[in-house]
């Protein structure tokens, strides 16, 4: 292994952490300010790293590729894995809670209100370019500065030799970076203690949430096993086919930023993370350079699957039948939202209601399931920062062939 974090001590320190987090917020049902301290400043040491790292290594990847050109074809085909996959995952969601049916002769109460917020895909496309790229690092919105980044690359590419000090400044940037990333995730087995204890203390314990998963159980199982499908089954064929790597040891490689996304359940907040370990797994740094940031961003191959399930859950629920057609329109509709959705904990449930709205069902049946959506989003995360950490590898070897 290149770091000592990629060991199998490691890996279980962070699979005992997790696991002495759950059964701690299992007992103790209620939040304690020391527990939840020792989540929240591991979050806060891996959010500190995003701008740095994203930032660097845009730049870089963009001045490693070089040639436009083979730039063109390294995004031209991103996005086209990205829109390949989340379809992938949505069409598996779709065909599952059709076969399943959870919604179907159950009642439970919508309880809390749901509060609608604006969004539209024409403010996503007006945000890419920022007024300030100062304002928008430090608000952490991520798209701008990616394009920020990428056009800043290029043009260091068209200068030329006298930009060649600052293309040099920034390879420090990113490695001094990298390595902060290599020191905060030797706390990751406390963090994730501190993370997923005080999340199931909130939730009120194990007994509460019991209630919540047998309340919605069928809805549950649809989701998880369709997220199942996709991370066992799609992800990992697609990876032996087109990347031509053994997806176990590849798991295994990505075991350390998995649990993080679990424990935190935001794609960006682990992309430091994910990041190291895709580094470590032996793809090439300027196509995780460009396509991880990217894929933290627009690609949400769990939460498209979930948006899916969970419109036509809500259908079932108040007994209002779906057409095929309004099923295409909800694949369609997810797949365009997923891109939308910001990798933060929950972002799903704002962009759900763009497709809720497309196929005219109630909004407020969002708040059927949001007992148990912090745990199902826990796992889609994983899910999405899965499929970011298989695109690079299958960018990568494309790019080499």
């Amino acid at each position: 292994m290149k770091n000592s974090t990629k060991s199998t001590k490691f890996i279980i320190y962070i699979m005992l952490g997790m696991l002495l987090g759950g059964i701690t917020g299992a007992i103790i049902g209620k939040e304690i300010p020391f527990i939840k301290l020792l989540g929240e400043l591991f979050l806060n040491a891996l959010k500190m790293m995003i701008i740095p790292l994203i930032f660097s290594s845009m730049i870089l990847g963009v001045t490693a590729i070089g040639d436009s050109r083979k730039l063109g074809k390294m995004g031209g085909f991103t996005i086209l894995y990205y829109l390949l996959t989340t379809f992938l995952a949505v069409t598996t969601g779709i065909i599952l809670v059709n076969i399943i049916k959870p919604g179907v002769g159950i009642s439970i109460k919508v309880g809390k209100n749901v509060t609608e917020h604006a969004y539209s895909f024409l403010d996503v496309i007006r945000g890419i370019i920022p007024e300030n790229i100062i304002q928008s690092m430090s608000n952490g919105d991520i798209l701008p500065v990616i394009f920020f980044a990428l056009f800043f690359g290029i043009v260091i590419n068209i200068v030329g030799e006298k930009a060649k000090p600052v293309s040099v400044f920034f390879e420090g940037v990113f490695e001094i970076s990298l390595k902060m990333t290599h020191y905060i995730i030797l706390f990751a087995p406390i963090g994730v203690f501190g993370l997923v204890a005080s999340r199931l203390g909130q939730a009120g314990g194990w007994f509460a949430f019991k209630d919540e998963l047998i309340g919605l159980g069928f809805y549950s199982v649809t989701v998880i096993l369709g997220l199942s499908i996709h991370a066992f089954i799609s992800l990992p064929i697609i990876l032996w086919i087109f990347a031509k790597r053994s997806p176990i040891k590849f798991l295994k490689s990505m075991s350390d930023a998995l649990f993080t996304a679990f424990s935190t359940a935001s794609s960006s907040a682990t992309l430091p993370l994910t990041m190291t370990c895709v580094e470590d797994a032996g793809v090439n740094r300027s196509t995780s350079g460009f396509v991880l940031p990217l894929g933290a961003t627009v690609n949400m191959d769990g939460t498209a699957l979930y948006e899916a399930v969970a419109a036509i859950f809500i259908a079932q629920l108040y007994g209002i039948e779906i057409t095929f057609v309004q099923q295409v329109i909800i694949v369609l509709t997810a797949t365009l939202a997923a891109i939308g959705a910001a990798g933060i904990p929950q972002a799903g449930l704002v962009t759900m209601i763009i497709v809720l709205k497309t196929v005219g069902l109630p909004i407020e049946g969002i708040g059927a399931i949001l007992a148990i959506d912090w745990f199902l989003d826990r796992i889609r995360t994983t899910v999405n920062v899965w499929g970011d950490s298989v695109g690079s590898a299958v960018i990568d070897n494309l790019m080499k062939e």
